[in-house]
């Protein structure tokens, strides 16, 4: 059979936008036309990026650091990394050799999915005659509301998603025994997200523990190849009392777990793409490895003279992510008090990175003052950004009960925060 002319692949036919991008960049265009829009869509903090960070950059491209590098990261950088995943994350035997650093956490997180399952194609036979079936690919665990991507880079390198439903009564979390039952033969990955995007709630320490013990006893017996990976991203934004612990340090399961970071949302460098991952044991050599073999027929290395950059940030910024945690700590305060007071919005209280994610779905079924008829979150946050000028993010594209939620980051001013709260309470009210 002739291929069609001028196709593109189905593998992206069948990929769906981001709507978190869909509506931040939608705000963006009517800001850009004159609208007085308030955007509580991307989750991208408001602060600059640090001045020393910035001189870094500078300094290095000045001095000729322009051309290519390794693949992975110079030495030192990965060095730096890997030390601070072991003082910080107490991730023992994590050796700049474990370390992989690519151009920001979606790309990494791309790359290790790649590494970690099989597409459904390539790995139905040398021809790639016929492709598996979908009751025999590698499943991935996800833990439902979650962010956006995960689901469509985990299917497109060939992965099968099960769901593991929350929702606001546990605070979005999973339980032990829930992911005791939903582990089979076929199971190959557990992403864990925490804190999390979009709930803005985290895991406590002893919590994270019970799930890696699940794992332990499942990989003894039915699971041998399962992963857990545990994107951290957020992990200095907290604010709700819980320490932050990363599951890899667990010693009956860290050979088992890949830990995803980057600098974007605690430094304020959204902008210059820098994500990693640390593996460490073994297996973290393998996969790391593995890594550097297809990164290297992507994108190779991150921007050259990022790299000092990177050093300065883990080295001596602690004293601004604290700033600016304690920001977001109030601003926390702030949306949770606000939301509290809007009539028929059920919020669970943000503890962690800078989002909130209220159920709005006693207000389906309603019309809004424009005329709008509002049966989804969907709906709801079109005709809020279109009569009230306020981009939430609809919560259907993050699964599970994120169909009745809306997100909104808080990654911005005081001012704006209860600027935007005052016209969502009059939407609401115009409700009928």
């Amino acid at each position: 059979m002739p291929l069609p002319a001028l196709a593109v692949s189905r593998r992206v036919q069948s990929l769906k936008p981001s709507v978190t991008v869909a509506f931040t960049n939608r705000a963006k265009d009517m800001q850009r036309a004159g609208q007085d829009v308030l955007s509580f869509a991307a989750g991208e903090p408001d602060f600059d990026t640090p001045p020393q960070i910035k001189e870094s950059a500078i300094a290095a491209l000045r001095a000729g650091q322009t051309k290519y590098m390794p693949t992975l990261g110079d030495p030192e950088t990965r060095s730096v990394i890997a030390r601070k995943i072991r003082e910080e994350n107490k991730i023992a035997g994590c050796t700049p050799e474990h370390i992989a650093i690519g151009s920001g956490g979606k790309h990494s997180l791309f790359v290790a999915c790649h590494v970690l399952l099989d597409d459904p194609w390539t790995a139905s036979g040398a021809n790639g005659s016929a492709p598996i079936p979908t009751d025999q690919r590698p499943e991935v665990l996800l833990p439902v509301p979650s962010w956006v991507s995960y689901a469509p880079i985990a299917e497109l390198a060939g992965g099968k998603i099960v769901e593991l439903q929350t929702g606001p009564d546990n605070d979005f979390k999973i339980t032990p025994d829930q992911l005791r039952k939903a582990i089979t033969p076929r199971s190959r990955l557990l992403i864990l997200n925490s804190p999390s995007n979009p709930c803005g709630t985290m895991y406590s320490p002893d919590e994270l523990k019970a799930l890696a013990k699940v794992v332990a006893d499942a990989a003894r017996t039915i699971a041998p190849g399962l992963v857990i990976l545990s994107d951290e991203i957020y992990e200095k934004i907290t604010f709700g009392g819980l320490p932050h612990f990363s599951i890899g340090a667990d010693p009956e399961i860290a050979d088992r777990v890949i830990t995803l970071n980057g600098l974007s949302k605690a430094y304020a460098m959204t902008g210059w793409r820098v994500g990693y991952t640390a593996a460490s044991g073994e297996f973290g050599l393998k996969f790391t490895k593995a890594m550097a073999v297809l990164q290297g027929q992507m994108s190779t290395n991150i921007t050259s003279f990022v790299y000092p950059a990177i050093r300065t940030a883990l080295t001596e910024c602690a004293a601004d992510v604290e700033r600016m945690r304690l920001a977001f700590a109030k601003r926390a305060e702030v949306i949770n008090a606000r939301l509290s007071r809007v009539p028929g919005v059920r919020n669970v209280r943000a503890t962690g990175a800078f989002y909130a994610f209220p159920d709005v779905s006693s207000h389906f079924g309603k019309t809004s003052k424009g005329g709008k008829k509002i049966n989804s979150a969907l709906e709801f946050s079109e005709a809020l950004l279109v009569e009230n000028l306020v981009a939430f993010v609809p919560g259907e594209d993050f699964g599970g009960c994120g169909k009745n939620h809306v997100r909104i980051s808080f990654a911005c001013s005081e001012e704006q925060i209860n600027k935007g709260m005052d016209r969502f309470g009059e939407f609401v009210a115009g409700l009928r």
